[in-house]
């Protein structure tokens, strides 16, 4: 058993170094480009760091570039919709595609980030974590999982909210910690590879990616509600976050 703990441990370390030195290579001349997009409008950095909570709640620093106006980047709004003031013009295309994350590459690279793992969150909302939301702090947080491909469209769920942030943690939180802790009881190096053509046919086809997502959850026999969430047919009502019987009220 232990045996095959580090074999997982090593295998997943060995496919975060392979794929993230093929992906920032192969990447490089559009992340060239976006950041001088980014230093043509404001003539400011490009990139930005952030500080995210990851595995054993231990914080790192999160490379991402910026879409954000310089003086916006620190607020204490933590989820965004595609209407937010604070995104730059150029900033919506480098969120609309994705690009924005394929800096932490290079923290996949350093090894505090994995290529599959659950997104890694601010401090602020960890403090907010139930006793059974806590297990996704057991592992690496990654670039994509389930949640990132079941909620890729966060920008435009949140897009009409007067509240984000509740929004979020009403609509969002309890199944996307939901759809993490699935992933950390069922990891393997089959699913991660999986999950990361599911993130690549996701940018192509999100319905196919979503009924597949389903399929996996089924043959892993996810729960009845939670394989109806990921097909993301039915609209999102406030639901309870893992480990607790209360919607959250107040954010």
């Amino acid at each position: 058993m232990q045996f095959k703990f580090y074999v997982r441990i090593i295998s997943k370390r060995l496919l975060d170094l392979f794929g993230s030195s093929i992906g920032l290579i192969l990447t490089f001349p559009l992340l060239i480009f976006a950041m001088i997009a980014v230093w043509l409008y404001d003539f400011k950095s490009p990139l930005y760091s952030a500080v995210r909570i990851g595995k054993n709640k231990v914080g790192f620093k999160m490379y991402k570039i910026r879409s954000m106006s310089v003086d916006k980047t620190k607020s204490h709004i933590v989820s965004t919709s595609i209407n937010d003031s604070r995104i730059t013009p150029v900033g919506k295309y480098i969120r609309k595609f994705k690009i924005d994350e394929l800096s932490q590459l290079l923290n996949v690279f350093i090894g505090n980030m994995s290529l599959v793992g659950p997104r890694p969150n601010v401090q602020s909302e960890v403090r907010l974590y139930t006793k059974e939301e806590e297990k996704i702090l057991l592992v690496k947080p990654g670039i994509t999982d389930f949640s990132s491909i079941v909620f890729s469209d966060l920008n435009e769920l949140l897009s009409q909210s007067d509240n984000p942030n509740l929004d979020y943690n009403q609509l969002v939180r309890p199944w996307k910690s939901r759809l993490c802790i699935f992933y950390i009881k069922n990891q393997s190096l089959l699913i991660d590879l999986q999950l990361i053509g599911l993130t690549i046919i996701s940018i192509f086809n999100r319905k196919a990616s979503l009924n597949l997502v389903q399929s996996i959850l089924f043959k892993k026999d996810a729960d009845s509600s939670l394989i109806k969430i990921s097909g993301r047919t039915s609209k999102l009502v406030p639901f309870p976050p893992p480990g607790s019987n209360d919607i959250v009220h107040q954010r």
